[in-house]
């Protein structure tokens, strides 16, 4: 399996080379992200010795997060599987953090902006891949739903932003909380890897950002 996988939902702009479960990757951490991404995928390409043609799919990371990074993610994703003829699996940017955590239950949380966090509960399978538990959520941190049991690790921006409200929320549910934890290609690559083989891939017009705050989304695409 070879497959290009990136994500820019976040402050981090990350992008892999997945060959067979070897890795190429490259990460970065600021705001120019559209001046960077196609820089950062050209030599990842290179140093794993393949060619966009030559792959098997792109992964990219359709949200939630930044409104702009997830247009910049969705497009490059759409113009690259165009002019290759490549097919596209999306992966959650939320999914895609808790899957570089270390952790079997973790509690992916984004700053949304507005007093909220982008929030999803994730607990590892058999298979060593997360698995989404309920729903991906924007919501107000001392509202989030109190996951079953205990033993959770949290991780992300929104925690990073609420570092006190969250943990009064989740009580004896937390375990602990991690500082600057971003989503990693190399896990948008992992899971998307997975969803190519369970047949999720789809067309390359298909492949658009999921922002969760639609009303938000809307006002910002009219303007």
């Amino acid at each position: 399996m070879k497959l290009l996988a990136f994500d820019t939902a976040t402050d981090a702009c990350t992008v892999a080379v997945w060959i067979d479960g070897a890795v190429y990757e490259r990460f970065e951490v600021g705001t120019r992200h559209s001046g960077r991404i196609l820089t950062l995928i050209d030599e990842a390409l290179a140093e794993a010795g393949v060619a966009l043609a030559n792959l098997d799919a792109i992964a990219f990371g359709r949200g939630p997060g930044s409104f702009t990074g997830l247009r910049i993610s969705a497009g490059v994703a759409q113009g690259l599987a165009f002019g290759a003829d490549l097919p596209v699996v999306s992966v959650s940017s939320l999914a895609a953090l808790a899957q570089g955590v270390d952790a079997n239950q973790v509690l992916a949380a984004f700053d949304a902006r507005m007093r909220q966090v982008y929030w999803g509960a994730y607990i590892r399978n058999a298979e060593g891949l997360v698995d989404l538990q309920g729903e991906e959520i924007v919501i107000a941190p001392s509202e989030v739903p109190l996951p079953s049991g205990a033993g959770w690790v949290g991780a992300g921006s929104g925690w990073d932003q609420y570092a006190d409200a969250l943990p009064a929320r989740l009580g004896t549910h937390l375990t602990q909380w991690r500082t600057g934890c971003y989503p990693q290609a190399r896990s948008v690559a992992r899971l998307g890897a997975a969803g190519f083989e369970s047949g999720k891939a789809v067309t390359p017009e298909q492949a658009l950002p999921i922002y969760i705050r639609d009303e938000v989304a809307k006002k910002t695409s009219t303007r």
